[in-house]
């Protein structure tokens, strides 16, 4: 295989990763502009030296390793933005307690619990050993944890996903106000009681659309976090059009959900959030 042949492959390779990249840096800074340009910052550092990231025995890890780099040389989101909007207090307590987290925990917790890395190749990405890398995300899982609760609203047609998804977030504290099996249930149930976060499934069970349910929602009270689940990840990061910050694929683990939640209300309204 000659040398051009090599590189079309790791192409290949970083261009199949990518959405999960994007999908890793939204999470990260709680912004689709913010994670968007990290990303493509990333590929740009890949590209001015593309060898160095070649010869990884993993592009996967190789590209998430760039991302890293890149992360740190930039500084992470902790300030909010001059001019804008207060804050509700579940957003301020989110923002007062980020201070206190450092990027590494958060980092470590969301490259396992989210995108499924393995300690040793979290250690790779981050320049930690496999046991610094243990501790990392179990520091980081207790702390978001406990940093607060709130209400959450759940759309979610299939009764069993939607029975565990209740206990998951309830076992970590929050609220469920209410589960929305159609669009119009959903909409009902969230303009009665606002809700911190939502947690949506795209196909309902009438053929409507969570996408729709979450679009009405908004349009109605205002920004809240998202989280979007589907079997289909790669549909809702096209970068084609506006898309979630915050996307879990099924099948789904309890550690993703409990991960993805405790992110979401961290940046709770990501408006208000820029890079450093």
């Amino acid at each position: 295989m000659g040398i051009s042949d090599t590189k079309l492959d790791f192409s290949q390779q970083i261009a199949h990763h990518l959405p999960y990249l994007r999908r890793y840096a939204r999470a990260l800074t709680g912004s689709q502009s913010s994670g968007d340009a990290f990303a493509t910052a990333t590929l740009e550092a890949i590209l001015e030296d593309r060898d160095a990231y070649a010869d990884h025995p993993s592009a996967r890890v190789a590209l998430f390793r760039a991302f890293r780099l890149v992360w740190q040389s930039a500084g992470a989101p902790e300030e909010t933005v001059e001019g804008a909007a207060p804050a509700r207090s579940l957003e301020t307590s989110a923002q007062d307690h980020m201070r206190t987290l450092t990027p590494d925990t958060r980092q470590a917790l969301l490259l396992n619990s989210i995108e499924g890395f393995n300690s040793d190749e979290i250690g790779q990405i981050m320049d930690i050993s496999p046991e610094d890398a243990d501790d990392l995300i179990a520091a980081a899982r207790q702390e978001i944890e406990n940093s607060m609760s709130g209400d959450v609203l759940v759309i979610e047609d299939e009764a069993i996903i939607a029975m565990d998804l209740h206990s998951i977030v309830t076992s970590i504290g929050h609220n469920v106000t209410g589960i929305g099996r159609t669009r119009d249930a959903a909409i009902e149930l969230g303009l009665q009681k606002t809700p911190d976060l939502i947690l949506a499934d795209i196909q309902l069970a009438d053929n409507s659309s969570g996408i729709d349910a979450v679009k009405t929602l908004l349009e109605q009270v205002g920004d809240i976090p998202v989280i979007f689940i589907t079997a289909f990840p790669e549909r809702l990061l096209t970068g084609d059009k506006p898309e979630p910050a915050f996307v879990i694929a099924k099948p789904y683990s309890e550690d993703q959900v409990r991960s993805a939640v405790g992110q979401a209300m961290f940046f709770s309204s990501t408006e208000t959030l820029k890079t450093a």
